[in-house]
């Protein structure tokens, strides 16, 4: 079985694009305890590389795909609404499920470029996460998923085959801002 962990990058001082202190060590603490990856992926933006930097992985690659929700999708739902929310949002099949169809299919090919066995890292933003699994799983039950990814948190997307197979939130204890 192949794994990837899709997470949210870690905390920053708005309006900054920068990671904060406290961001960097929560990133640090929770890249002690993720094992190693095979290929990691970011967004474009600063404060996704810098998660990554900060938890120990070296990035192979960035997307744009990953960077942003365009304002057709934000339209649709609010980034910060939650896995279930979004899942509904995106059944509707509007700008949200063609967003979620072109991430899905960004996390395919790369599952699909994966060793055996093999673990990819993604980090993304809020809303991207969620939106992410989204397109993966769509009749997946999101009910008991809770709120939105906090930060460094996230997805873990289980690949065996040719397709995916299940789904579990990733969960971080939130330190106080």
């Amino acid at each position: 079985m192949k794994t990837i962990e899709h997470r949210r990058h870690s905390m920053r001082s708005k309006p900054g694009k920068h990671l904060s202190q406290p961001g960097i060590t929560l990133a640090r603490r929770v890249g002690e305890e993720m094992g190693s990856f095979d290929w990691v992926v970011t967004s474009t933006v600063t404060r996704a590389y810098e998660t990554v930097v900060a938890m120990g992985f070296a990035v192979n690659s960035r997307s744009d795909l990953l960077s942003t929700m365009d304002d057709s999708v934000s339209a649709e739902a609010e980034w910060d609404s939650g896995f279930a929310a979004l899942a509904g949002a995106a059944k509707r099949h509007g700008a949200l499920w063609s967003f979620a169809q072109e991430v899905a299919s960004l996390l395919k090919d790369m599952a699909e470029a994966l060793p055996k066995n093999g673990r990819g890292l993604v980090v993304s933003h809020g809303g991207i996460v969620e939106i992410s699994v989204t397109g993966c799983l769509p009749d997946l039950d999101y009910d008991r998923w809770g709120p939105a990814a906090g930060y460094c948190e996230g997805v873990r997307l289980s690949w065996e085959a040719a397709g995916w197979t299940d789904a579990e939130p990733i969960r971080v204890p939130q330190p106080d801002q």
